[in-house]
């Protein structure tokens, strides 16, 4: 039951009652305390009063009536402060509450309009309650700005938790949380969620699990090992080099001899008749040129160095490269670099297929590398990120792209030992710019902790959902930017599909429960349901692993129309699960539309 009375300024405020008689010293607190950030309520609670005690409940708002001015607080603990509590009548409590922002009627309406910092702050005695719905839409109306739906707050399950989607990837996001959370699922949401509302984005998936495909059937195609077509000369000489060293560290004069020579071999493919003479100039190539050459000429002037009586001293060095690109040659993990035997400048149709240009309805491609190694996934991620960020570039803004790293802390780990660096490079220049020529960054992961914080501060939205580590809690807290810190203090006990979002996407933080989305739509799913019919596991096809184990070549999909599109009933593992894909049309009109001609792309074009 709700009884009107009159505060103090004349503001009407509805408080909820039980009996219209009851003291409403029992609804009611009054501050005692104040040190402009926080704020120590007293109230009263009676035994057997579970509906009244609940409005003083931690992780709830209340409302502070100061006449024209409600200060809003967030009740971060309760205590009664002699410890005991008498069955029979009240109990004085004290309630801790941190100071957030300040509501206030505007308009000739009354609307409430809410404004973080504090202005005038609480005085003692004055009267506190519980927040009304009104008051409480208004702490996180994003004020018009484009915005989705992801759930309900945690508080009012009525009132829709909404983030506004522009800032939210313009800005870059980030979503932590442990295992088991449901933080795979969350970020399924959120790319529905963000699909719907920016027709007109590209995603790219970074999928260490194999799980982000299944769960997006009607958006997504998918690449793998087996079927991705990434030329070997789309790399630069770090990442080349990266392939050839399997990962260990590179030897500087076998690069110097790469830097010298693959130059050479491309000025050999644009000019098979010209010799191997290179000019000065606009038309100079250099190592990372992104223009096709062939394996042949490169080991074929490593061949003529070595005869060469000035480099006798040089000949261990090129014998132990020229051993390095033919083992890489023969390396069947390597064979989506080298497995073409038709050298052809395919970059239109490479990139078209990998960052959906045209999109052909589905938007997203999911990069699968469960099982490929190490050395492959770092030098992939870093070609793959670099062209993402190249292309937003070059199209001038008009190829809106963004890169989901799942497990993030793999490519960009704090540790600037471990892990690949042009990477991380190639990362940080997409968190640090990529926003100003449309390319965001997406970043899931279990441990904040273990990831480079420059990328961390650059996501300027933040989920986080559970965590249990003090060292990752201790991340996120300093990542947070507004007075709602204690919010943070839920991190270790929230439920499943729960998170706290802050940051520039949404109006103030907020503690949500994520959208239930259909079971057949969790990522994952279909791996769990095999693993459900798999009985007792006598029919495990051992032929079958063995030849994964050993990866062994398969017939390799159409090298120009390599992604595939998503099948839900069949999943990795399966036999069936490898088909050819059938090559997708690419739009004649893909250079005007995008202004992506060899003349531009990577800064230092061939001119052929």
């Amino acid at each position: 039951m709700y009884i009107e009375r009159q505060a103090v300024g004349g503001e009407t405020t509805s408080q909820e009652r039980r009996d219209p008689g009851q003291d409403e010293a029992r609804i009611l607190g009054n501050v005692v305390q104040c040190d402009g950030a926080r704020a120590v309520i007293s109230a009263y609670a009676e035994a057997g009063s579970e509906s009244v005690i609940g409005l003083w409940t931690v992780g709830r708002m209340i409302c502070i009536n100061l006449g024209e001015t409600r200060t809003i607080g967030l009740v971060y603990s309760i205590a009664k402060s002699d410890r005991s509590w008498s069955s029979e009548g009240e109990n004085p409590i004290e309630v801790n509450v941190e100071l957030i922002g300040e509501v206030r009627d505007v308009g000739p309406d009354k609307r409430p309009m809410f404004d973080r910092g504090i202005t005038a702050y609480p005085y003692i005695g004055a009267v506190a309650h519980r927040i009304r719905s009104r008051d409480l839409q208004a702490v996180y109306d994003l004020a018009g700005r484009h915005s989705v739906t992801i759930g309900q707050l945690s508080q009012d399950e009525n009132i829709d938790a909404c983030i506004a989607i522009d800032e939210t990837l313009a800005r870059h996001f980030a979503v932590v949380g442990t295992t088991g959370v449901g933080k795979s699922t969350a970020v399924s949401l959120l790319l529905r969620k963000t699909i719907a509302a920016r027709p007109d984005l590209r995603v790219l998936i970074m999928d260490p699990h194999n799980e982000f495909a299944a769960s997006l059937p009607e958006y997504c195609v998918k690449i793998d090992s087996n079927s991705l077509d990434l030329p070997f000369w789309l790399f630069r000489l770090e990442e080349f080099a990266e392939v050839l060293f399997r990962g260990r560290e590179t030897d500087a004069e076998e690069i110097d001899v790469l830097r010298d020579l693959v130059p050479v071999a491309k000025n050999l493919y644009r000019n098979p008749n010209g010799g191997a003479f290179l000019r000065r100039g606009v038309d100079a190539l250099t190592a990372d040129t992104p223009v096709p050459y062939r394996i042949a000429d490169l080991i074929k002037q490593i061949d003529e160095r070595m005869g060469l009586l000035e480099s006798k001293n040089e000949r261990p060095i090129l014998k132990s490269l020229r051993t390095r690109i033919e083992s890489a040659l023969a390396d069947p993990r390597y064979r989506f670099m080298f497995h073409s035997r038709l050298i052809e400048d395919t970059i239109h149709e490479t990139i078209g297929n990998i960052f959906r240009v045209p999109t052909h309805g589905r938007p997203v491609t999911c990069f699968e590398m469960a099982g490929m190694p190490s050395e492959v996934v770092n030098s992939v991620c870093s070609v793959l990120a670099r062209l993402a960020f190249d292309l937003a570039l070059w199209s001038e803004g008009r190829l809106k792209l963004l890169l989901l790293c799942e497990e993030a802390h793999r490519y960009m780990p704090a540790d600037h030992r471990l892990g690949f660096a042009p990477t991380r490079h190639a990362l940080s220049r997409i968190a640090k710019e990529g926003r100003k020529y449309g390319c965001y960054l997406g970043v899931v992961t279990q441990r904040p902790g273990e990831l480079d914080p420059t990328i961390l501060s650059q996501c300027s939205t933040v989920f986080a959902m559970r965590l249990a580590n003090e060292q990752d809690q201790a991340i996120i807290r300093s990542a947070i930017a507004d007075s709602s810190a204690s919010t943070l203090s839920f991190l270790s006990s929230m439920g499943q599909r729960e998170a706290i979002a802050f940051g520039e996407g949404v109006a103030t933080t907020m503690r949500l429960k994520f959208e239930k989305l259909p079971v057949e739509l969790i990522p994952g799913t279909g791996k769990r349901a095999t693993e459900a019919q798999s009985g007792n596991g006598d029919d495990v096809d051992l032929i079958a692993v063995v030849e994964r184990l050993r990866n062994v070549p398969k017939p390799q999909a159409a090298a120009l129309g390599f992604t595939e599109v998503v099948d839900a009933q069949r999943q990795a593992g399966d036999s069936d699960y490898r088909k050819p894909a059938g090559k997708q049309p690419l739009d004649d009109d893909f250079d005007t539309r995008f202004g992506l001609r060899p003349s531009t792309f990577g800064g230092r074009p061939p001119q052929g």
